[in-house]
């Protein structure tokens, strides 16, 4: 036998005890299964839940159902786990885990709880306006259809508390996106943009900026209808506010220097939408006429 073939039996010798002695390395690692009570189950993961151990706690919950199905205590485990889970920050788990309780137990008394369980997991990941709002998205349309089918729920209470949070969210996605396609002077995408916070997210912080954007950009387009609608709907639901008061002083500049770009090359955030009005430099010397009532003249002479 050559000094070749010799090492290569012995390689193989060498190869297959390798692997046998991993295969009962991992044999004797593996968790034996052990038929316990099902009161033991569940109060083991209960003690797993008061010393925050989540994860043992969830194993424990779906070992409940594992060996006891047809108990009674079966479904309140399995509300259970997702609950662990989400203790964990295991969202995908726990809406994997909620949904999965929501399918077998429609009418259940604690289903209001599943569903708020995967709204949360959602709301939990909201990322920077900056970034994609698919999260954002999904946690608007699970709270809704919370309060939709449970109106008098605890937990519906909280979803219309963080559905303000959520439109709010994506009203300045629609804001963040619309002043980028003003930049680029891709002004009807960015009249769109302006249009779904006013149509959409009418109780949010960003509907003031919107309407003086979209008061800006029909006066450019040279829409003064429109424009005239829009800054008199400004001026009488927002009078005190910052952005009413730069309408005015956009549509100035543009009055008096006919400077069409002026904030197009220069449309930076200006998200001070709950700043206060400032002083106004003597362009109105009678206390008679309102702000909004020059704002409206100046469409009335174009």
């Amino acid at each position: 036998m050559s000094i070749f073939q010799v090492f290569n039996l012995n390689k193989f010798f060498l190869l297959t005890f390798l692997v046998l002695l991993f295969a009962c390395s991992s044999s004797d690692k593996k968790k034996e299964y052990t038929e316990r009570s099902v009161e033991e189950i569940y109060n083991s993961a209960l003690s797993s839940m008061k010393e925050k151990d989540y994860h043992t706690a969830a194993q424990e919950f779906e070992e409940v159902e594992r060996q006891h199905p047809y108990s009674i205590w079966a479904k309140q485990a399995q509300i259970m786990t997702a609950y662990a889970r989400y203790m964990r920050n295991d969202y995908d788990m726990v809406i994997s885990a909620a949904k999965r309780y929501i399918e077998l137990h429609p009418g259940a008394d604690d289903v209001d709880y599943a569903y708020y369980l995967v709204a949360l997991s959602f709301y939990e990941r909201i990322s920077d306006v900056k970034r994609e709002q698919s999260m954002t998205t999904s946690a608007l349309q699970t709270f809704e259809e919370l309060i939709r089918r449970f109106p008098n729920s605890i937990y519906s209470k909280d979803a219309r508390q963080k559905l303000f949070l959520v439109k709010d969210h994506l009203a300045g996605k629609d804001m963040e996106v619309g002043r980028t396609y003003m930049r680029f002077d891709n002004y009807i995408s960015a009249i769109n943009r302006f249009k779904n916070v006013v149509d959409n997210y009418q109780t949010t912080s960003h509907v003031p900026e919107a309407l003086a954007r979209l008061t800006e950009l029909y006066y450019v387009l040279g829409i003064y209808e429109e424009a005239k609608s829009t800054a008199a709907v400004l001026g009488h639901n927002f009078p005190d506010n910052y952005w009413h008061q730069y309408t005015y002083e956009l549509l100035t500049e543009y009055r008096k220097e006919n400077f069409k770009n002026k904030m197009l090359g220069d449309s930076v955030n200006k998200d001070e939408s709950s700043k206060s009005m400032p002083k106004k430099n003597n362009q109105n010397d009678d206390p008679n006429i309102s702000l909004l009532d020059e704002i409206l003249h100046f469409f009335d002479e174009e």
